[in-house]
């Protein structure tokens, strides 16, 4: 059976992949936050003279926005790992190692 191509190898997301879906993520969520958060407000203090839509709008650009903004961020250090980092985490979950002391000499054994 002949080797599988290079091409066909299976590859993680790129670190921009990992960025939009990031602030994909963060974006919708902080949209759905400011709708919310500005229905509300809208209800106990009114539109003004920017109106109801405009207002909401407001709350949920700007909501959204700086929610993509950091969870776009939290999401590439998240998941950025070096293959030495990935080692460096799977060696920390073996059992200790535990040494003998070197600052007292090794008394022999007695039976």
């Amino acid at each position: 059976m002949p080797p599988m191509p290079q091409s066909a190898q299976r590859r993680g997301p790129s670190w921009m992949d990992k960025l939009k879906m990031g602030m994909l993520m963060g974006g919708t969520v902080g949209g759905i936050m400011g709708f919310i958060y500005g229905t509300v407000t809208i209800f106990q203090y009114g539109a003004g003279q920017a109106g109801v839509m405009r207002t909401l709008g407001k709350y949920m650009v700007g909501s959204g926005a700086t929610f993509s903004v950091f969870m776009g961020i939290g999401s590439i250090i998240r998941t950025d790992t070096t293959r030495q980092g990935a080692s460096v985490w799977a060696r920390s979950h073996y059992p200790p190692l535990v040494h003998p002391r070197r600052d007292r000499p090794q008394l022999p054994k007695q039976r």
